[in-house]
Order: C-alpha cells, then sequence, then structure tokens
C-alpha cells in the first residue's frame, strides 16, 4: 500500500516545542498547551503534506499570528487557508477543538477523504470547503450547527442523498452544493432568510419541491441534474409507465435518452381504439325474418372465434419456434465465450503453489468471491487491448465483475513482489471516476485484474457509436461533464498518489451507472514492457517525447493524452484523424465537425483552447492536470453565471 507523506522534521519538531514547554521552567509546569495551537498543529500535521503553511509555535510565533489565522481574546475566531493545494486530509479532532471559530475556509486546498465531524465548532457561521476532493456523504454534524449562515460544499465529490433536516437550520443565507454527485430527491427547503442557493451538477431526481424558497431562485441553480422535474424548471413529471396488467401503454413519443439516463429505455405501445362508431338500425319485418337473423349472427359469431383461435395458435407456434431457434443461438455463442475464458484461464485452478495461486483482494475490499467461483463464471469477451484482454463474468451470485488478462509477454519483467506490491498501491486508489480495483490474481504467467463491471460501456462506443449507427458529435454540455469527470480522476492520481495513468484514451473511459466518466487500466504503464504500437489513434494519444523513445510516461504525458481525448470529444473525429493545424486555424476545422452546434461557438472555443494547451508539444508549457480541472470548472461556472447565476462570492464579508 502507498503510504502518505511523513511529516517533515519541522512539523514534528513543533509539536514537540509544546511538550517540552510544560516542563521547561517551574511556571510553564502548571500551565497547558493552548487548545487552540494544539488543534491547528495537528490539522497541519495530516492535511500540509507539501509543507506549504508552516505553523511553528516557537518563543517568538504566537498561533495567532500564523498564516490565516485571527484570534480574540487569544482563541481563534477566523481560519483562513485557502489555494495552498495541501494535499492531504481533514482529520478529525483537529479544528473541531476551536469552540470560538466563526468562519472557517479551506477552499482550494486538494483536501481528500471525507470531512469530519464539526459538531464541535458551535459559534461556526460561515464555512468553505468548496474545490477540494472530500468524498462520502453530506456531513451530518454540521446540522447540529444551529448559527451557520454560508455553507458551501461545492466542487466536491460527495455523494448519497441530501439529508432533508437540511431545512431545519433556519438562518442558512448562503447554500451550495453544486458539482458534486448527490442523488436522491431535493429537501423541502423553506428557509426565509436563503438568498443564494445552487445545486446543479449533481444526480438528483424526482420533482422539485414547490416552496416560496425555491420558487425565488431560477433554472441554473437546478441545472446539469437530468432526473429533476417540476414546475420550477417547467420540465413536467411524467410517471414511468406500468408494465404489469391490461392498462399498461405507452402515450406520445418514447423518452430521449440523455448522458446521466440508462440507455435502454423499454416502453409498450398498444393500438389506439377508434374514435369512430357504427350505429345500426335493425328492422324487424316480422317474427320469421328476426328469428332467421339471430341464427345467422350467432353462427357467425361463433366461426369468427374458431377461425381467431386457430390464427393464435398458428402464431404462438411460430413465435415458439422463433424463440427456440434464438435462445439455441444464444446458447452457442454463450458456450463459446465461456469455452473462451476457460481455456485461457484453465491452468490456473491446476497450480500446486497455494501462495501465488490465491485471489488476493485489495485493502478494505469484502471478500464477495471465491477464486473456484471466479473460474467457474460464465464469460463474455469485451474486447482486446494494449494491456491484454477484457472479459465480463457473471459468478453463479450473480455478481458481474469485469477480469482483465493481462498480456503475459508484457509483464515479462515484472517480478511477483513488484507485481503485488504494485497493485497494493493501484488497489488504494479510491475515487468516483475511477472503476475500482477489487482483486488481483498471480500464478507464474498468469495474471488477472477484477474490477468492477460498468454496464454502459466504453466512451469511445458513446462518441463513435457501432459498426450499424453513426453517431453524431456530443453537445457541448455532454462534452463538458465527460471531460470534468475525467480531469476529476487524473488529478486524484496525480495529485494525491503520484502516479500515472500512461495508457489514457476513449477505449479506456467508461460509463457508469449514471452515465459518469470513469477512467479504467489506470497506473499499468509502469510494469508493462512498452512495445512498438501499431493501432494509428493508440500512438496519436502519446504525446510526442514517448512515441520514439523508451521514455518514461509521466503526469504531463497524461495532460497530453487528455488533451486528444477533449478534441476527439469536441469533434466525434478518432484521434489519428485529427489535423495538426495552427491554433487559429482549430476553430474553423472544429465548426466544420458540428454541424448543429453554431450557437455555442462561444462554449466549444473555451473547451477548445484548453485542448490546445494541454496539446502542446513542450510537456514543460502543458498545465497540470490540477490546473487542467480548474480551467474546466471555471468554465462551468462561467456559463452558469452568464444564464443568470448569481456570483459566487457575492453576499461574503
Amino acid at each position: 500500500m502507498l503510504e502518505r507523506r511523513q511529516p517533515s522534521l519541522l512539523q514534528r519538531f513543533s509539536i514537540l516545542l509544546i511538550l517540552c514547554s510544560i516542563v521547561a521552567t517551574p511556571e510553564a509546569a502548571k500551565l497547558s498547551p493552548s487548545p487552540d495551537a494544539t488543534a491547528l498543529l495537528g490539522f497541519q500535521y495530516k492535511a500540509d503534506l507539501r509543507n506549504h503553511l508552516g505553523f511553528s509555535q516557537n518563543a517568538s510565533s504566537h498561533f495567532c499570528d500564523w498564516q490565516g489565522v485571527t484570534c480574540y481574546q487569544q482563541k481563534v475566531v477566523r481560519l483562513i487557508i485557502e489555494d495552498l493545494d495541501l494535499g492531504g486530509i481533514f482529520a478529525p479532532n483537529t479544528l473541531s477543538h476551536l469552540d470560538q471559530l466563526r468562519v472557517l475556509s479551506l477552499q482550494n486546498d486538494s483536501l481528500t477523504g471525507p470531512i469530519p465531524d464539526l459538531s464541535g465548532l458551535i459559534n461556526l457561521k460561515t464555512l468553505f470547503l468548496d474545490r477540494n476532493f472530500f468524498t462520502g456523504s453530506f456531513p451530518r454534524s454540521i446540522l447540529s450547527l444551529h448559527r451557520i449562515r454560508t455553507l458551501d460544499l461545492s466542487y466536491n465529490n460527495l455523494s448519497d442523498p441530501i439529508p432533508s433536516s437540511l431545512a431545519s437550520l433556519d438562518r442558512l443565507y448562503y447554500l451550495r452544493l453544486d458539482s458534486n454527485r448527490f442523488n436522491g430527491t431535493i429537501p423541502s427547503l423553506n428557509q426565509s432568510s436563503l438568498k443564494t442557493f445552487n445545486i446543479s451538477g449533481n444526480n438528483l431526481t424526482g420533482a422539485i419541491p414547490v416552496t416560496p424558497t425555491l420558487l425565488r431562485f431560477g433554472f441554473s441553480s437546478f441545472s446539469w441534474n437530468p432526473g429533476l422535474c417540476g414546475e420550477i424548471i417547467h420540465k413536467e413529471c411524467h410517471p414511468r409507465p406500468h408494465f404489469f396488467g391490461p392498462t399498461a401503454a405507452v402515450v406520445g413519443p418514447p423518452p430521449t435518452v440523455t448522458l446521466g439516463q440508462s440507455a435502454e429505455v423499454h416502453g409498450v405501445e398498444l393500438a389506439q381504439p377508434s374514435s369512430k362508431k357504427h350505429k345500426r338500425t335493425a328492422v324487424i319485418i316480422g317474427f320469421s325474418t328476426g328469428f332467421f337473423v339471430l341464427v345467422g349472427s350467432l353462427l357467425c359469431f361463433v366461426m369468427a372465434l374458431r377461425k381467431q383461435k386457430d390464427k393464435k395458435q398458428s402464431t404462438a407456434e411460430t413465435e415458439s419456434d422463433d424463440a427456440a431457434a434464438t435462445a439455441q443461438a444464444a446458447a452457442v455463442i454463450q458456450m463459446e465465450q465461456e469455452n473462451e475464458l476457460e481455456e485461457k484461464v484453465k491452468r490456473v485452478q491446476g497450480m500446486q503453489d497455494s501462495k501465488s495461486g490465491n485471489l488476493t483482494f485489495c485493502a478494505g475490499e469484502a471478500h464477495l468471491y471465491t477464486l473456484d467461483q471466479l473460474m467457474r463464471a460464465s464469460a463474455e469477451l469485451l474486447g482486446r487491448g494494449t494491456m491484454g484482454t477484457t472479459y465480463k463474468a457473471v459468478l453463479d451470485n450473480r455478481l458481474i465483475v469485469t477480469v482483465k488478462r493481462l498480456d503475459a509477454g508484457k509483464l515479462a519483467g515484472t517480478t511477483k513482489e513488484t507485481f503485488e506490491q504494485h497493485m497494493e498501491s493501484v488497489g488504494g486508489l479510491k475515487h468516483p471516476n475511477l472503476v475500482p480495483l477489487r482483486a488481483y490474481f498471480q500464478a507464474k504467467e498468469e495474471r488477472l485484474l477484477i474490477y468492477d463491471y460498468q454496464p454502459n460501456g466504453s466512451l469511445f462506443s458513446l462518441i463513435h457509436g457501432s459498426k450499424s449507427t453513426r453517431a453524431k458529435p456530443l453537445h457541448w454540455t455532454s462534452c463538458l461533464k465527460i471531460a470534468e469527470d475525467v480531469a476529476q480522476g487524473l488529478s486524484y492520481i496525480h495529485q494525491a498518489w503520484r502516479l500515472v495513468h500512461g495508457n489514457l484514451k476513449s477505449s479506456n473511459v467508461l460509463l457508469g451507472p449514471d452515465f459518469e466518466a470513469c477512467i479504467s487500466d489506470y497506473c499499468l504503464a509502469a510494469i508493462v514492457t512498452s512495445a512498438p504500437e501499431h493501432d494509428p489513434d493508440t500512438i496519436a494519444c502519446k504525446p510526442p517525447e514517448t512515441r520514439n523513445s523508451n521514455h518514461q510516461t509521466t503526469s504531463k504525458s497524461d495532460v497530453y493524452a487528455f488533451g486528444v481525448l477533449l478534441l476527439e470529444l469536441l469533434t466525434g473525429k478518432p484521434p489519428s484523424h485529427h489535423p495538426f493545424f495552427a491554433p487559429d486555424e482549430m476553430m474553423h476545422w472544429l465548426r466544420s465537425s458540428r454541424e448543429d452546434d453554431g450557437g455555442d461557438d462561444e462554449r466549444l472555443g473555451m473547451l477548445l483552447e484548453v485542448a490546445i494547451a494541454c496539446s502542446l508539444s513542450s510537456p514543460e508549457q502543458r498545465p497540470t492536470m490540477w490546473q487542467v480541472l480548474k480551467m474546466l470548472q471555471g468554465i462551468k461556472e462561467a456559463v452558469s453565471t452568464e444564464d443568470g447565476e448569481l456570483d459566487p462570492h457575492s453576499g461574503i464579508s
């Protein structure tokens, strides 16, 4: 497991100074170190991996004079630590001990992990934790901070539903939860004090509650949530059709599939009844005539019933034959696919080396299946790539996983110990935009990686369609959403773990259940032996400095590949078809590739500038992925502001 960077000697010395000051003099022995200073040093110890804060308690420095600290009567009342790229975690039982703190801002500090319990900040009024890499659920401890007026958790990776008890914070003036991964429904917020509000860019669903407070905010406060509906955003909430019973029907055209919705739409369509009614007038001339008419009608009715029964029986037999033929064909295909995987890995079951033959789960992963269950799984070939062959495996407990069989030839120089150590590091990467590595296996030359199965295919398929369908370029909003997802994942790999993807391309970006973009095959380039590439698209994703040499891939190599990926998103053209235009000619080429987005030239142009900056031939001139992510988030915020959103810092003192 890759360990976090240890605290510097200066940080350790600062903590020791506090302890030594207790016993330095008889008078000091009677005193205890300031709890506020201890809280600040404890925060620095875990959060500041790059020594940017410089907190140090000594004779010439009081904690109230430290960077970003404001005190009143020797108690910290404001702590503003922004834009410092700290890179660590917000450790529990540190800043939460600042019981007189009124303002806390940790904006744009690259902090990771969950937000700790903040219930000790009983006097807190303003909290800015936006633009970090925080994960986990909405921090419920904030709900106990009844003096809170300003709360900003935007641009993180928080998930799960927003708690309904958020409506109990009756002093809220400013609330931003946008650009996270919250799901579920919107709470019925009705605080009359609320003036700034944004929950856009999440996975929220259902009808927006119609409250006097929420009615004050426009569309931009709720945008980028495809599943939302209701009066406020002028989108009617259509109930899903029921597929059980004789009344099932679909009224109107089927729904349009958009990014963030399931690509599989089922519907039942019944013939509409005719509105014409035919009236018949029977004139009874006599008893005998009426009798014959009645008998004739009965005979016709019986014959019609018999004919209909014969027709149904014939149709059922035909459908049964067709279904049997289809099932037989599917069984043959399934058998071929199963045989293929079994042939590939059957040697593994007979391995005598029990130590190397074990299925190893990554740290913290639940042991949901055994090696024997994995080998017995039914398999479906998903594709063959640069690193190896990938299968979809359905286990006997109905769990579906993705199994990647690495190419033994490219791992010839990797020892068992090196492979195990590297996979432990890769398995420690946990981020919503990375396909999780759950387990791995190695025995002699056989090496398997087990990932979560992603149901909606690859980004390559989304951009380029299938052999039978021709896809058109994605809407610019989808391009921005996918680009931001990928940038989030790459930034996490680069910033928090100092690793490199090394093989980024659209076929290695998969789409999760909510169509979030998730990076796969990450960090494998470090353990494989590079070989000459023959695929023109793969070659086009490589930066100039690594194409014709054994130059090791770096984070700037990933940035270049990201730029190529962004151009692929914008134009719908594969990487090998990207021309080498001058920057001023690129916009003309982009416009010619998109026939229906003439009104979005300015927004497409902003994304194009990011792609060009990433694709510069000189590695030194390319931005970092963290800078790229900030560019994309800036574009998103600029567009939202242009569409009527309030300035995110308005009303803040």
